[in-house]
């Protein structure tokens, strides 16, 4: 039987888990994943959190544990940030057989943030200090601020995964913060063969919010432009994410990168996000099987690593029919949709649901806490 996430890594593509929770933690259960399905890391964000945090009682006892008169913030922080050290321990295998290339854990600044760099990079450095591992990487949004933020970690020797990329045009910024900072570590006298970074450039939202414009066109076309607006359906994302691995190959070559490179640089990995199909009608694992290549990154829910062990299919396709991908981009743009006004839209709705999911996160730990301990303050 072949052995088809072992295949996406000898292509030189990294699977990881986009999936924490604290039972998974102390099971077994990742240490088999990891062992069977070669993972090589693991994200988490503020809807993953709360949704472990919602169910079972595997942090009631350090919820109950903690220091009296500590915020609902607060706690989640001791919450997460214990999780995402036991990660990066379970993970300590790879990181060191992979020389500190890979292995890493994300953790992410809340949302409240996304739009402040002194903001996140306080944050981002807390978050680093308490997990105190070599191989958490602390998740930044991919907003401008977020962006400045991102050239002082980077400097700083944080390890930075940057989220929520929709554009091409965010995914230049980010790319300019990393070889900036890095930059500025050399100037500053200090390594950065130990510093990693990737861009996390999210993929199937973009289908899904695209398809929705093309079906209101198509819903007043006829004949052969009602055929044409079909045609683009569940193409777009794919095309975005090819341009921006284009856009990658292109930044971390030439002179600027080998100076960084001859100091021990590493390349700021693109990393696929959001890439199980939201539209049942599409293949369950397209958008693994359209972007794979080297120096790449795919984190992937279990059920969609589960699918892709299954009956994926592994060949190098993240650079291939890249001129047809920027002419279907154009197309999409001359039927009247604007990418960029899909891309803000996007970014705006992913900080939202953050957003969301970290204040039901906060009430939830409220709760939980008022129900464990009535009358503790």
């Amino acid at each position: 039987m072949a052995d088809r996430l072992k295949e996406l890594n000898d292509m030189g593509q990294s699977i990881w888990l986009d999936s924490i929770d604290r039972t998974m933690l102390h099971n077994g259960d990742l240490e088999r994943r990891i062992r069977e399905d070669s993972l090589t890391g693991m994200t988490s964000n503020p809807t993953i959190f709360q949704k472990a945090l919602a169910s079972g009682t595997a942090y009631d006892e350090q919820l109950l544990g903690a220091e009296a008169g500590q915020n609902p913030s607060q706690l989640f922080e001791l919450v997460e940030t214990q999780d995402v050290r036991d990660a990066c321990d379970l993970f300590a295998g790879v990181f060191a057989s992979t020389r500190g290339a890979d292995g890493f854990v994300s953790i992410e600044v809340s949302p409240g943030v996304s739009n402040s760099a002194d903001a996140t990079v306080e944050e981002a450095r807390r978050l680093w200090k308490a997990v105190n591992r070599p191989n958490v990487m602390v998740k930044v949004p991919g907003t401008e601020e977020g962006a400045i933020a991102v050239r002082r970690l980077i400097a700083e020797g944080v390890n930075v995964n940057i989220t929520l990329l929709f554009a091409i045009e965010a995914h230049a910024r980010v790319i300019e913060a990393y070889l900036a900072g890095l930059e500025d570590r050399v100037r500053a006298g200090q390594p950065v063969d130990g510093i990693s970074s990737v861009a996390s450039f999210f993929v199937s939202r973009v289908d899904s919010e695209i398809d929705k414009r093309l079906d209101a066109l198509a819903a007043n076309a006829i004949g052969s432009e009602r055929e044409r607006l079909e045609m683009l359906k569940g193409r777009a994302a794919i095309a975005n994410a090819k341009l921006a691995y284009k856009l990658f190959t292109e930044k971390f070559s030439g002179p600027r990168w080998e100076k960084l490179k001859a100091q021990g640089a590493r390349v700021q990995r693109p990393l696929w996000a959001s890439t199980s199909t939201k539209n049942p009608k599409y293949r369950d694992v397209m958008y693994v099987e359209e972007l794979i290549g080297p120096d790449t990154v795919d984190t992937m829910p279990p059920a969609t690593i589960d699918a892709f062990r299954d009956h994926g299919e592994v060949k190098r396709t993240v650079n291939a029919r890249v001129g047809a991908a920027e002419g279907l981009l154009k197309e999409i743009e001359a039927v009247g949709i604007s990418m960029r006004e899909v891309t803000d839209k996007l970014l705006g709705e992913g900080i939202a649901s953050f957003q969301k999911s970290f204040d039901e996160l906060l009430g939830g730990i409220q709760t939980k806490v008022g129900a464990l301990a009535p009358g503790r303050k």
